[in-house]
């Protein structure tokens, strides 16, 4: 009898200490660092914090809803309707109001938006649209309609900083972010209290502070993700997230269709593949990765010089500019399609963002989250500066439709590109977005009191 209370003391005991130590604790200041603007642009890290949006894209891809409760469409898609949640409130205290929303949306997107006009009527937000929006909910998940509280006094925080979200932003200096908990945060108090995001770290001086225990989240680019592996950082991956896209303007110095689909068909995928980014992600030619139509290898990828000589023919083309929308490997991709385009007769050079010189064509990486195929193909050719909606939902029609937009050569898809994050060991419950953004306001870390 005494040995088996002792072992079943012992098993108690034991399973005790277990739950102790992967249980959730509230408390702590969660160090993160980043090489950009965690800000602005597509791969900022805390708007998503600071911010709601009306929906929500889930792990799987699936719209989730966040400050708007439900939504329905009407007269075919050209009017939608989002009723929004009770008692929420902004950091200040504000009650979030279908016309606090309205001015939001009317800030963030004066043009080229999914809809025509959007209205505030009781706990509604309207949108209407002279064109039908299928994909309406899905493109309010985007980091474009995040909302804001919009307000015109000044004030301690910065204009346009407060939001309903998790984290509020509550000091910025010597290039650290702070970010507090939201204690009345409508989806619960997060586990940390803080987050001390500090900015323009290079990719080795956070894997050094990470390595020594100076932060607990660091950024792991593509190109570099192999190497990660090798130095045993406990890496956490997405899926393909990130297209890697050539855009070349329908007007200027490429308005010939002839000299688009040179350049297309000139540029080598896979030296760009195996060497820029270290085989990581996938060779393409379409918009949305295989996983997620399962049409992309009927797009071929294989770069033909003598096909983009005869596209080309006699034309004589003016020296061009390739503008490069970040750094590190982005500007050796963008070497390497310059040198490539000189094989195929064009004078082109690299010039990179805020240089001032204008470019005649982009290199840059477009958001493609999972989820529905036509949704994210119309938020990424939003993204690209298209704004025609995405209304098939077919496979079958879906090939067809971007088999015709590819053909422009506006756009020439080049790799689908992972996201990933390296983390130190105290950190929990990191998950990645369908986006590949960290989730940073899940996260609780080991051993806060």
């Amino acid at each position: 009898m005494l040995r088996r209370f002792a072992i079943s003391f012992l098993l108690v005991l034991v399973g005790t200490c277990a739950w102790g130590r992967t249980r959730p604790h509230y408390g702590g200041t969660l160090r993160v660092e980043v090489e950009g603007d965690p800000w602005n642009g597509t791969e900022g890290l805390t708007r998503r914090l600071v911010y709601d949006g009306l929906t929500k894209l889930g792990a799987d891809g699936a719209v989730r809803p966040t400050l708007a409760v439900e939504w329905k469409a009407e007269d075919e898609n050209h009017r939608w309707q989002f009723r929004l949640r009770p008692r929420v409130h902004f950091h200040d205290g504000t009650l979030l109001t279908s016309a606090a929303v309205v001015a939001s949306l009317n800030v963030s997107c004066s043009t080229n938006c999914p809809w025509t006009a959007v209205h505030a009527v009781g706990s509604l937000v309207v949108f209407t649209s002279d064109s039908p929006m299928p994909n309406l909910p899905a493109l309010l998940a985007g980091d474009a309609f995040l909302i804001a509280l919009v307000r015109t006094e000044v004030g301690p925080t910065p204009s346009g900083a407060i939001g309903t979200g998790p984290f509020q932003l509550v000091a910025f200096n010597s290039g650290i972010l702070t970010l507090a908990a939201n204690d009345n945060y409508w989806q619960g108090r997060p586990f940390l209290d803080e987050i001390a995001l500090t900015v323009h770290r290079s990719i080795r001086e956070q894997w050094l502070d990470l390595s020594v225990g100076r932060a607990d989240v660091v950024e792991v680019p593509s190109e570099v993700l192999r190497e990660a592996r090798q130095q045993q950082l406990t890496v956490v991956t997405s899926p393909p997230v990130s297209l890697l896209a050539l855009e070349i303007p329908d007007s200027g110095a490429l308005a010939n269709p002839a000299l688009r689909k040179a350049i297309a068909l000139a540029v080598d995928r896979g030296s760009l593949f195996n060497v820029i980014f270290q085989k990581q992600g996938e060779i393409t030619a379409s918009l949305l990765p295989q996983a997620l139509t399962g049409y992309s290898f009927l797009f071929p990828t294989d770069r033909d010089l003598n096909k983009s000589h005869e596209a080309r023919g006699g034309l004589a083309a003016p020296a061009l500019w390739l503008g490069v929308d970040g750094g590190g490997a982005m500007q050796l991709a963008a070497q390497r399609i310059a040198l490539n385009l000189h094989e195929a007769g064009f004078n082109v050079q690299v010039t990179g963002t805020g240089s001032g010189q204008h470019a005649d064509m982009m290199l840059r990486k477009l958001p493609i989250g999972g989820g529905d195929a036509a949704a994210q193909m119309e938020a990424l050719l939003r993204g690209a500066g298209q704004s025609v909606p995405v209304t098939e939902r077919a496979p079958a029609a879906l090939f067809q439709a971007e088999r015709e937009f590819l053909n422009l050569n506006t756009l020439v898809p080049l790799l689908d590109l992972p996201r990933a994050y390296a983390i130190g060991g105290r950190v929990r419950d990191l998950q990645l977005r369908a986006d590949g953004t960290p989730d940073l306001a899940g996260i609780s870390l080991e051993g806060t009191p």
